[in-house]
């Protein structure tokens, strides 16, 4: 059984390179090059060209390169016999953790309106937010938000999560559904997506949203573009309801170069870097799955086709 690997845009020297570090007899296939498609039944995929699956008439799972899948889930062929698998390699969850905290002490220290100043020349102190009188709230309490969550809390901010069901975690209250969702977006200071990308949450960072949070509230988004509606939260931080935004994610990327986000002096940009998959890592997961398939045994960071995640 080989391992074909189904992308665009993406250097696949250092996948290739882990997968045969650790595997040296290990056939890997690189689409569309690869042929003899009907004896594969292992694809790793990130995003992929739409109909690319329906190629292999006998593919058994389907791993993303990363911790997301919308990029798989939102193509209509998907073969009904694959099973969706994801990474969750723990550096994923420790990066975007450490990223977060910059993005967030970046804006109670109010480090870049020091850095505007700079470029004019301004000596201006200014005063700063206290972690402790500071509410995070972050959305989606996943791995990764689990351990967004704790590590902020371990700084000093009280936290909050917001989840479809409920969970228990030591420090952070977590509100469920659409019945706590009002209580959470009032009490949050700072609002973190880290949500995944479903039919349910697409969208969800709108103008209703926003007015529901606390005024000068803050939006961090290092989850999907397509969470935010992105006229909304220009008209918000305009009007002053909201103070600004980080946002690592974009409907278009790269964001074009005439998008209004980028003249904005109250929203940061970062190119989609928040916490990127390490092939020398994930490779691991990937290959205990491989071997589980061969073995017909259960996988495992399968994902369910009905929630999305």
């Amino acid at each position: 059984m080989s391992i074909t690997i189904i992308t665009q845009g993406k250097d696949l020297t250092p996948w290739v390179n882990a997968l045969k570090e650790k595997r040296p007899e290990l056939n890997v296939r690189i689409y569309p090059e690869d042929t003899n498609r009907e004896d594969v039944e292992f694809a790793l995929a990130w995003n992929h060209p739409i109909g690319a699956f329906k190629k292999y008439p006998n593919l058994k799972c389907i791993s993303s390169m990363g911790a997301g899948v919308d990029h798989i889930l939102k193509d209509p062929e998907l073969p009904e016999a694959a099973i969706i698998t994801r990474i969750t390699d723990p550096n994923l969850a420790k990066d975007m953790a450490e990223f977060t905290i910059a993005l967030v002490m970046n804006h109670v220290r109010g480090l870049s309106s020091f850095k505007i100043a700079e470029q004019k020349q301004l000596w201006k102190p200014t005063g700063y937010l206290r972690t402790e009188d500071v509410t995070v709230g972050v959305m989606g309490v996943g791995v990764l938000g689990t351990h967004v969550a704790r590590q902020l809390n371990k700084i000093g901010f009280k936290v909050n999560g917001w989840a479809s069901t409920a969970k228990e975690l030591e420090n952070v209250e977590v509100y469920v559904g659409q019945n706590g969702l009002n209580a959470f977006l009032a009490a949050s200071d700072i609002l973190i997506c880290l949500l995944p990308l479903t039919k349910e949450t697409a969208n969800i960072l709108n103008k209703d949203t926003f007015r529901k949070l606390p005024e000068g509230a803050f939006i961090i988004n290092v989850a999907r573009g397509e969470h935010l509606v992105e006229q909304d939260l220009i008209e918000m931080i305009d009007e002053g309801h909201l103070s600004g935004a980080s946002l690592d994610v974009f409907r278009e990327e790269p964001l074009p170069k005439q998008h209004p986000f980028w003249e904005h002096p109250k929203i940061n940009i970062t190119p989609h870097i928040a916490s990127i998959t390490n092939p020398a890592t994930a490779v691991s997961q990937i290959l205990d799955n491989y071997d589980r398939l061969k073995n017909n045994e259960p996988l495992t960071g399968t994902v369910s086709l009905t929630k999305g995640y």
